[in-house]
């Protein structure tokens, strides 16, 4: 009973703060993309890069732009982990090798941070905050920056200018995610999380034996990692290591810096589109899509049927911090599963095949409850599009969405990005399971070993980053592939985005009539909430049916 009440009473402190945040953040967000007027600094910076601050870029421009910056900060942190041993706060560590380099470097520049390797015995000081920890604040500033760009297709008419890609990540960084990611490492370090440059020490334990424990700059890695919906830990555990994430309080404060910005980017949309209206409809879809996710997970975890150690315990403890216990660890892997962060504080591959298998379905609908900074809104705002669509062919009639026509290009567009991610996971996926010597790499067979393949890819091609943990990937076919997965998942979708933002601005916005549908109400956002659903369940229903489905029903 102790254990219910603290569960439900972080689960309502945590929508609390979230909804206490959702106006001011989601209009200052708003305000750092339309202002403008520049800082100092932030002029400084456009002339050191020979950027013209007040030029608007037309959208091939402007995907060229985050293509160039994010091929450019690959090649960066591939480097710097091929030169570690050469470089200072190395901590002993010997170069990374070629294959886990370019799957790191392609990880963190993607937001995806999915690791191969255990970060405190890999990485040293130096590659993880000039490289690791940079990228987690400039993968989280494209992503934002790419759906700021396709809100203005929807604000403006007749140009195909989109914004400034310079600007728009300058700002994100500046303005919003250093100040909020500064003043919550110091609340982690408050609460117990590290923050100093030690290196390894050897401990001797309670009963005897020795223990390498490594320090590290861990509270401001781990700020930005939850706050950019990044994920990737300073130490193997992740955030179920008690240096990143020391107790139930500082759980909370994660779990509540993975969904925030995501969660009030919608009041940023509808500020921005002229119509609030707007931006609760999306919020809606997604705040049901979170809910029912938790609901699926916490109730599994709590009463299993598949355990009768877990009826004893009072839930499945296995992979499960004490200090946390069940109700922590489903919130945080439902939340960490519906945005791109891919953080873990337990282990999905010890979770019930229900389940661990909510987690994958989280993933598979696009992480766009509450989503990927950025990534989740604009794509919620495709499923949007496509549910207008749908509504229109009911009543054989043009669609349009907030006052802009969906012909044929925009829609080629949509479907476009809706189906690259699944073709990625499943054609990946179905490789991976034709190779024996691929498939030999999972540390279980039948249903729940094509569970851990299968969630590989999922997590790769959605740039999430958390796994199951019951499969090695470490050699140089899974990094490869992986790797691929990351970068056409991440940015393939990038340029459909781009081109809809382009093609919506160029448009002349029609008034609204009486047959025009609307799209603030409880009609269309039950409506897109069962398009969600439905396109994820008819992609994706055969696969799952051989994994998680199959277990559970087992």
């Amino acid at each position: 009973m102790n254990d219910t009440l603290a569960g439900w009473l972080q689960i309502l402190a945590l929508l609390a703060v979230l909804a206490l945040s959702y106006r001011p953040l989601g209009d200052y967000m708003a305000h750092i993309l339309t202002s403008p007027r520049h800082w100092k600094v932030e002029k400084f910076l456009y002339r050191a890069g020979g950027v013209d601050g007040d030029a608007d870029q037309r959208w091939p421009v402007y995907l060229r732009s985050v293509l160039a910056f994010s091929a450019m900060s690959v090649l960066f942190l591939y480097g710097l982990q091929r030169l570690q041993n050469h470089l200072p706060l190395a901590e002993g560590m010997a170069a990374v090798n070629p294959a886990t380099s370019f799957n790191t470097a392609v990880s963190f520049v993607t937001n995806t941070n999915w690791q191969s390797y255990s970060g405190e015995s890999t990485m040293g000081h130096l590659v993880q905050m000039a490289g690791l920890a940079v990228q987690n604040f400039v993968s989280a500033a494209v992503g934002i920056a790419v759906v700021a760009a396709l809100i203005r297709g929807f604000t403006r008419r007749r140009t195909d200018r989109v914004g400034n890609f310079w600007v728009d990540l300058t700002r994100i960084v500046l303005r919003l995610l250093l100040p909020m990611a500064f003043v919550f490492a110091i609340i982690l370090v408050a609460c117990g999380a590290i923050q100093n440059f030690h290196g390894v020490h050897s401990i001797s334990t309670i009963v005897g034996d020795h223990q390498s424990i490594t320090g590290g700059p861990v509270a401001s890695q781990e700020t930005i990692k939850e706050l950019g919906t990044n994920g990737g830990g300073f130490y193997n555990a992740n955030s179920a290591h008690p240096f990143e994430n020391p107790n139930a309080f500082t759980n909370i404060v994660e779990i509540y810096l993975l969904l925030v910005i995501s969660a009030c980017l919608p009041r940023t949309f509808g500020t921005m589109v002229g119509d609030k209206r707007q931006g609760y409809a999306i919020l809606a879809v997604m705040a049901l899509i979170w809910a029912a996710s938790v609901a699926i997970i916490t109730v599994n975890e709590l009463h299993s049927y598949h355990s009768a150690a877990g009826h004893a315990a009072g839930g499945m403890l296995e992979g499960k911090e004490q200090r946390i216990g069940v109700w922590g660890s489903a919130l945080f892997a439902a939340s960490t599963t519906l945005t791109s962060t891919g953080a873990v504080n337990s282990f999905h591959d010890s979770f019930t095949p229900l389940g661990g298998g909510t987690t994958i379905f989280n993933m598979m609908l696009g992480e766009i409850a509450p989503g990927g900074t950025g990534s989740g809104l604009y794509g919620m705002l495709i499923l949007a599009i496509i549910t207008v669509f749908v509504a229109g062919l009911m009543v054989g009639r043009t669609p349009e969405y907030l006052g802009k026509k969906l012909g044929g290009r925009e829609m080629k567009f949509a479907s476009l990005y809706i189906l690259t991610t699944p073709a990625v996971v499943l054609v990946g996926a179905g490789i991976a399971m034709a190779l024996p010597g691929e498939r030999a790499n999972m540390l279980n067979t039948g249903a729940h070993g094509f569970s851990e393949v299968l969630y590989a890819f999922t997590s790769a091609a959605n740039n999430n980053g958390s796994a199951f943990a019951g499969i090695t990937v470490t050699s140089n076919w899974w990094n490869t592939a992986l790797g691929l997965a990351m970068l056409i998942g991440r940015f393939l979708p990038m340029v459909f985005i781009l081109a809809l933002a382009g093609s919506l601005g160029k448009q002349q916005p029609v008034p609204a009539t009486a047959g025009t549908l609307p799209t603030h109400r409880p009609q269309f956002v039950g409506l897109l909430t069962a398009v969600v659903i439905i396109v994820v369940g008819l992609t994706y229903f055969p696969a799952l049916a051989l994994g998680p489905l199959a277990e559970g029903l087992h």
